[in-house]
């Protein structure tokens, strides 16, 4: 494709959208019957979409497929092949000079197949001889804590409960996750606030807030079927406003594809009515200043008999430390406010009274307020705000994370955590008699530590490119290649696969969209959206290959081989796995009549406290929780001058790269760009189309060895001593170390970093 930059002027989807469908699916899949079981995503007795985790209404259209869910289907579903005769022509050196792009263009995988050191060719092997020798090596450890257990989004609830009984039972909590490096300050900041480590909305409650605000997130990219809910809300006249570092064409205007009017006229619907370019990673800074402007109006208000802005009935039956928080936003200063945010105190009055005036306020964000050294304090900030007015626990407001992979939420509840309840393995020693360890595990962070340092023996990935994924690179591929034992199981090949240990085997595994056979007939799995609606999804598209096995067989084989005297009927839940779900209703709280439930149209809801107004909390309520300063990085050499931001392109879903185009921002055919504003361009002493090289600065403001060079300069509009790029590309910006500590989230929004020009003439 022709590389060109050039202004978008059109809406999210619309006939863009169509036409980028159309190509997806003519570029991926056999348009024939494939192409119809298009028709069964996202339908109670379909397949759920494969890619985000955005709920399904209960008035079910006739196709309910955004732009990105067809993308991730047809990609999935593609004709291509990865067969053994592509990996006997091609080594893995070879393969690792190809971009990422190629390597997972080239199609499924269709058969296990084990590295050979030797001819550095990967070469097919059977399932049971494979099966032996990764349970040989796993028996081999003497310490299981050296074994790291990945999880991707993508796995079904009935597969990571199996995957997670398997590593219990041969003896770790060692559970890194892909929430890890997305929510997981949702999971840790809202369980601190409100009892519960989930958001508290509906979709429902989108028909009755009065005001949406969005933060932190691209709606028109990453989860692009929420535009249709945000189309309603700003139809009935309520108010949505936007606040995020750069203008997402997803916040600003939607053109509804099952809508002929709007398709025919090229009319689209305005969303957010205000648009705030808040400065990357000055969320908390924002978020201060509005509950001081309102605090500030209400002590106005009540100083001249007025009724208090304040819900103060629910502030004082349902929360604890509301006076802390008040004394902490009342004595920051307006300056390092202003400074921080990139904001005017106009504009922030102005968020205020919009907020004000709103009896239902529901707040929606994204990676853009987690993934910060302080994203769990983003968020108890969020929660703050909502609590002033009793906005969590009632019709119409409330709180909504957006989650990424469509079943990252379900993996946790099922038991996917490095930091296990002792309640709930109670439950695993009473239905299964053995032990599981107490001893708390590692999340991605620490076992790409691990890895790196050379103290892990071995990493199974359930899905996922996780070493692409991390930050730091250099230290993360050196360390994947000094493991003594690698399995990944995965539908297509990716650079993660190549990064060979001793010992490396490759597992090509059943999709989302695939019939799954086993021996009691057709089986269904669950996934659980991200407003906690647990359903049912049935594959309908013939497999890939024959030499295909799903996730639960795939874990049931290596458990078999590892634990020789083991205590889990893994046979009986591969022939049914209705069976692997009676399990779970015997262990997992909600779960109560499991199987009957996932049978009904649309699933069933698991019970959030908080929403109902019970805070299961340590102080038995929802907190009130202060946050020190306005400094979201504190690493980011104090508020850096200048800081990045890693974003997804239009054609990406997390490292997956659908193509090379990123339509909404005007790029297409390239990557290698950095997005700046015109103004700071100025500063820089930067144009249009120039050159630039990224070095990454340390806490002391000196440059570090890492950087990222020859990026082309494209002029955005988004807030100023910022700059955008994208992602995984700029990981390697980040050090390994700069992260969360309360979460342990990677710092992928706030780098501090220094650009170079480069000189084209030499």
């Amino acid at each position: 494709m022709k590389q060109k930059i050039e202004n978008y002027t059109g809406p999210a989807a619309g006939w863009g959208a169509v036409k980028a469908v159309a190509e997806a699916i003519r570029g991926q899949m056999n348009v024939s019957h494939d192409v119809i079981a298009m028709f069964e995503m996202n339908k109670p007795e379909g397949f759920d979409c494969p890619g985000c985790a955005w709920p399904d209404p209960k008035h079910y259209a006739s196709f309910d497929v955004c732009e990105n869910g067809a993308k991730a289907m047809s990609w999935e579903a593609t004709s291509k092949k990865t067969t053994p005769e592509f990996f006997a022509k091609h080594s893995v050196t070879e393969l690792l000079k190809w971009d990422d792009y190629d390597l997972e263009n080239e199609g499924r995988l269709t058969h296990p197949v084990k590295y050979n050191a030797e001819t550095d060719h990967y070469e097919s092997i059977e399932w049971d001889e494979a099966f032996r020798q990764i349970g040989k090596c796993l028996a081999n450890y003497s310490n299981p804590n050296t074994v790291e257990f990945y999880t991707s989004g993508r796995t079904s609830n009935e597969a990571a409960f199996l995957y997670q009984l398997f590593a219990r039972e041969y003896g770790t909590n060692n559970f890194p996750d892909c929430s890890n490096m997305c929510h997981e300050p949702t999971s840790v900041g809202l369980a601190a606030s409100i009892g519960v480590g989930k958001g508290t909305v509906l979709l429902e409650d989108f028909d009755k807030a009065d005001l949406v605000i969005c933060i932190g997130h691209n709606p028109g990219t990453n989860h692009p079927r929420m535009l249709s809910s945000l189309r309603e809300v700003s139809k009935r006249g309520a108010k949505i406003i936007a606040i995020n570092p750069l203008k997402e064409r997803g916040l600003e205007r939607f053109e509804y594809p099952q809508d002929p009017a709007e398709m025919l006229t090229f009319d689209s619907t305005p969303l957010a009515e205000h648009y705030y370019k808040v400065r990357i990673g000055g969320d908390t800074a924002l978020i201060k200043g509005v509950i001081r402007c309102i605090l500030e109006q209400d002590d106005e208000a009540i100083a001249q008999g007025k009724p208090s802005i304040l819900d103060n009935d629910f502030i004082q039956t349902h929360t604890v430390g509301f006076d802390a928080v008040k004394h902490d936003v009342m004595t920051t200063s307006w300056d390092n406010i202003l400074r921080v945010s990139g904001l005017s105190k106009e504009q922030i009055e102005q968020i205020a009274q919009l907020y004000i005036d709103a009896d239902n306020t529901i707040i929606c964000y994204g990676m853009g307020i987690t993934q910060h050294q302080h994203g769990t304090q983003n968020i108890q900030q969020l929660v703050n705000l909502l609590l002033l007015k009793g906005n969590i626990g009632r019709e119409g407001a409330g709180i909504c994370p957006l989650r990424g992979h469509s079943n990252v939420q379900g993996d946790r509840t099922v038991g996917i955590t490095e930091k296990p309840s002792k309640s709930f393995l109670d439950k695993i020693e009473q239905r299964f008699g053995f032990k599981p360890p107490a001893e708390f595990g590692h999340a991605a962070v620490a076992s790409m530590q691990a890895i790196s340092e050379g103290t892990a023996n071995a990493l199974i990935c359930m899905g996922g490119n996780l070493a692409v994924a991390m930050p730091d690179k250099d230290a993360c591929y050196q360390g994947m290649k000094k493991l003594d034992l690698a399995v990944h199981i995965g539908t297509k090949l990716n650079r993660s696969h190549l990064l060979t240990a001793k010992n490396t085997f490759l597992f090509p595994v059943l999709g989302r969209t695939e019939r799954d056979e086993q021996k009691t007939g057709p089986q269904s799995i669950t996934v659980e959206d991200s407003m906690s609606m647990v359903h049912a999804s049935h594959g309908k598209l013939k497999p890939a290959s024959p030499y295909l096995k799903s996730e639960c067989a795939i874990v049931a084989g290596m458990a078999k081989a590892t634990l020789p005297n083991t205590k889990v009927e893994w046979d009986e839940f591969i022939d049914d796995y209705d069976k692997i779900r009676d399990a779970m209703e015997a262990v997992l709280p909600g779960f109560d009549d499991y199987n009957a439930r996932i049978r009904v149209p649309g699933g069933f809801h698991l019970t959030n406290a908080a929403a109902e107004r019970r805070w299961l909390t340590q102080s038995g309520k929802a907190n009130f929780l202060t946050t020190e300063g306005v400094i979201e990085d504190p690493k980011s050499a104090v508020n850096s001058e200048l800081v990045l931001a890693t974003v997804r392109s239009h054609d990406q879903y997390n490292t997956t790269i659908y193509g090379l185009n990123d339509r909404y921002r005007g790029v297409f055919g390239q990557r290698d760009v950095m997005f700046i504003s015109e103004a700071q361009a100025k500063k820089q002493n930067l144009a249009a189309g120039d050159r630039v090289n990224i070095i990454a600065l340390d806490s002391e403001q000196k440059r570090t060895h890492r950087r990222l060079d020859n990026l082309k300069v494209v002029i955005y509009d988004m807030a100023d001593r910022c700059v955008v790029t994208y992602f995984p590309e700029a990981n390697n910006l980040i050090a390994l170390d700069n992260f969360d500590p309360q979460s342990g989230i990677p710092a992928y929004k706030n780098i501090p970093i220094v650009l170079e020009k480069v000189d084209v003439a030499s």
